[in-house]
């Protein structure tokens, strides 16, 4: 069955309080969160715990052992357009037009995605930094990028 709304998924994140975070972002949102792994850290649900809190009880998680197993699962199976956030990409978030059934990807905290996740993304998006800075917090980018996304789709 394809969810008709947005998702989100973190490529090995390393931060366990930046996963934290997107969790309970995704149970007030109610977005689906996806974690392809590995992480940079122990997946341990109590550390994750101290930045989800309890919002970790309502949050739809899916775990993918890796990104091959989540690119048929949930991409190709599923029939949804992948759409990188990255500071690679040429195209503003604000100038995109967001589809209800995207999967919002984003990398990892310390190296963004390799290559070839690169090229199997669909879309590739940037939010555009000022005064020559180099990237937001991957949390901070999740939630702008989602909210913009569901403002385009919530009908």
């Amino acid at each position: 069955m394809t969810q008709n709304k947005i998702e989100i998924a973190l490529f090995q994140p390393d931060i366990a309080g930046n996963v934290g975070t997107i969790m309970r972002m995704c149970a007030c949102l109610d977005v689906k969160l996806h974690i392809i792994e590995p992480c940079g850290f122990v997946f341990d649900m109590q550390k994750i715990r101290k930045s989800a809190l309890d919002y970790i009880d309502h949050v739809q998680l899916s775990r993918h052992k890796n990104f091959d197993s989540f690119y048929a699962q949930q991409v190709q199976k599923q029939q949804k357009r992948l759409v990188l956030l990255t500071t690679k990409a040429q195209e503003n978030c604000y100038q995109f037009k967001f589809q209800k059934s995207d999967i919002l990807l984003l990398g990892r905290e310390s190296a963004g995605v390799p290559d070839e996740v690169f090229a199997q993304s669909h879309e590739h998006i940037k939010i555009d930094m000022q005064n020559n800075m180099r990237s937001l917090n991957v949390a901070i980018c999740a939630a702008m990028i989602t909210g913009e996304a569901l403002r385009q789709t919530i009908s």
